[in-house]
């Protein structure tokens, strides 16, 4: 064994879903990969959806609360992405690819699809996350040449996937690092407001005093952690062991993401309004430790292009992965410089929503039934018990949660007053879908194999 992972060292993602995947990473790249992940430009200026998680304007809970929610969701949602990476680093198998042994061959394509359209979804939206924010680092300028240069290197990262992960542990990584403290040691000398301070009549800044939508917060936080889910196994299939992707995926992802959510709160306390990123900008050296953070960014582009062109390969396992990054690449330049991802949100939220109950359903049947042992075959028979625990999870998560997706949201409204429910502040979507779909898969696992065992005896 030793002798063949020393042959495998350099070698590249396979060029095709037949071609075994190297094992070849270890947990100090995973690590340095998975931490990057978790510092994006978005956890900056997505920290007001955790500080105002069920409002139409002002923030409504506390400082204080928005950190303690953003730990606690980010924690769990941690543990639940390590969860997803195990089964990845056990098989060798890529993400869409292990739902071949979920619900069958068939039946995987539903999800693989879905998952596709959100990485798109995503990949689009980084590299306009990373275009406003070059905008507004140089006071303007040809935004589209921005959004090209980082479709361009987001396109040259995902043909080399297992090398570009490599990059990011002996480069980048240490360049984030730097700039983080950077900015945190810059933020506490502008001065903060005391977290615990009782914010008066005139509120504390932007924030409030509310504690009561503390759980809302943190299943925002914990969504973004599972958001990641669906794409864990595509790199975790390299990985030398089990226990070095699920500690990388849970600890170094949260670790970090806990760092970036946080200081993007403390950058909305000391915000005047002069852009979503005018405190970062505004400290010394500002703009040169931000410029770090926004190359960087483009691993995230990277990793939504990568996922989504082996997602492909599910429905097409012969086409060169090579081929669909170029062709992916294009297609997400073109349309950040086309679309306008405001009113995609709701869209993207949807169909995120749907791989929360998805896990769960994985870790009742991988994990507590079937130990590992699946059927990934073109011919893997279809599990439509499976596909049942899953639409109860997802039932679960719309029911608490219906978002903003126009008719479907509308639909999930009316179900909420036949049904004469009412969402509770501490019910969170992603836990409760979780644990209903993990219940139902167990479920249908023990009657499927006690019908089994029951046909072998007779």
């Amino acid at each position: 064994m030793a002798s063949s992972t020393a042959d495998t060292t350099g070698q590249e993602a396979p060029l095709t879903l037949d071609q075994p995947a190297p094992r070849v990473l270890s947990f100090w790249d995973q690590s340095a990969f998975w931490a990057n992940l978790g510092v994006s430009l978005f956890a900056f200026s997505g920290a007001y959806t955790v500080l105002a998680p069920n409002t139409e304007g002002a923030a409504q809970i506390s400082i204080a609360a928005g950190i303690v929610a953003m730990i606690i969701g980010t924690v769990v949602g941690g543990l639940m992405l390590g969860l997803a990476a195990v089964p990845g680093a056990k098989t060798g198998k890529p993400a869409m690819m292990l739902l071949r042994g979920l619900f069958g061959a068939k039946l995987s394509y539903v999800p693989t699809v879905l998952n596709i359209a959100q990485l798109i979804g995503w990949g689009t939206f980084e590299l306009i996350v990373i275009g406003n924010a070059a905008e507004e680092m140089f006071g303007g300028g040809p935004r589209w040449l921005y959004v090209v240069v980082a479709g361009v290197i987001t396109t040259v990262l995902t043909i080399w996937p297992l090398g570009s992960v490599r990059l990011l542990r002996r480069f980048v990584t240490v360049g984030v690092g730097v700039a983080l403290l950077w900015f945190y040691i810059q933020f506490f000398r502008e001065g903060l407001p005391d977290l615990t301070a009782d914010p008066g009549p005139e509120g504390n800044g932007p924030f409030g005093a509310d504690w009561s939508l503390f759980w809302i917060a943190t299943d925002a936080a914990l969504a973004v952690s599972i958001s990641w889910m669906p794409v864990a196994a595509d790199y975790t299939r390299h990985s030398r062991s089990t226990k070095a992707a699920f500690g990388a995926a849970s600890g170094a992802y949260g670790f970090t993401q806990i760092l970036a959510y946080i200081l993007g709160l403390f950058a909305l306390a000391l915000s005047t309004g002069d852009g979503t990123y005018g405190p970062f900008l505004s400290v010394t050296l500002g703009a040169a430790f931000f410029f770090i953070l926004v190359l960087r960014e483009a691993d995230q582009s990277f990793a939504n292009v990568y996922s989504t062109a082996v997602s492909i390969q599910n429905l097409a396992p012969r086409v060169d992965r090579r081929a669909l990054s170029i062709g992916l690449g294009a297609l997400i330049t073109v349309l950040a410089l086309w679309l306008d991802m405001d009113d995609y949100f709701g869209f993207l939220g949807l169909i995120g929503s749907v791989f929360v109950p998805l896990l769960g359903v994985l870790v009742a049947d991988f994990f507590l039934r079937s130990g590992g042992e699946w059927n990934t075959s073109a011919d893997a028979p279809s599990r439509w018990g499976m596909i049942l625990a899953w639409l109860v999870g997802l039932s679960v998560y719309q029911l608490i949660n219906p978002g903003d997706a126009g008719v479907w949201t509308d639909a999930w409204v009316r179900v909420q007053e036949w049904l004469h429910f009412t969402k509770q502040p501490w019910m969170s979507a992603s836990l409760l879908s979780f644990l209903a779909a993990v219940a139902v898969a167990w479920l249908v696992g023990r009657f499927v194999d006690r019908r089994a065992s029951v046909s072998a005896r007779g």
